[in-house]
């Protein structure tokens, strides 16, 4: 598979318009996913299972419409197929106030389907967003 910017931007489209489930069903049931920093969903998940409910499923919790996700900038690495994808949180607390996080994900794919993720994101935005919230 060539990975292409379309295809990345097709793809992670689906965060921005609220299809999430359509997003993780191209991405391994044993992926490998870090979320760097030092909040309390930084770790590392070694199935999209355990990634989804300590991250995207808490946030659904704090964030009015849960996570949404715009790409800004995709980086195609020619020599592998991996992705480096920049995005802005667009949601806000359950309380109004802005979460306005933005991240960096370098994206493994295998067969169209995403196999390894590093996350880097704000930790102080996102600790202040589960202190608000008490997530």
């Amino acid at each position: 598979m060539k990975l292409t910017k379309q295809f990345v931007a097709d793809f992670f489209n689906n965060l921005e318009i609220g299809q999430q489930d359509k997003f993780f069903s191209q991405v391994s049931p044993n992926v490998l996913w870090q979320v760097m920093g030092t909040h309390p969903l930084a770790g590392i998940y070694r199935t999209k299972q355990e990634f989804i409910e300590h991250t995207f499923t808490r946030l659904h919790k704090m964030l009015n419409g849960g996570p949404i996700l715009k790409v800004n900038n995709i980086f195609i690495v020619e020599e592998e197929p991996v992705a480096i994808v920049e995005m802005l949180q667009l949601s806000s607390s359950i309380y109004g106030n802005p979460f306005n996080n933005t991240y960096c994900w370098i994206v493994k794919f295998q067969d169209s389907m995403i196999i390894e993720v590093r996350a880097y994101l704000d930790s102080a935005l996102v600790q202040q967003l589960i202190s608000e919230t008490g997530g």
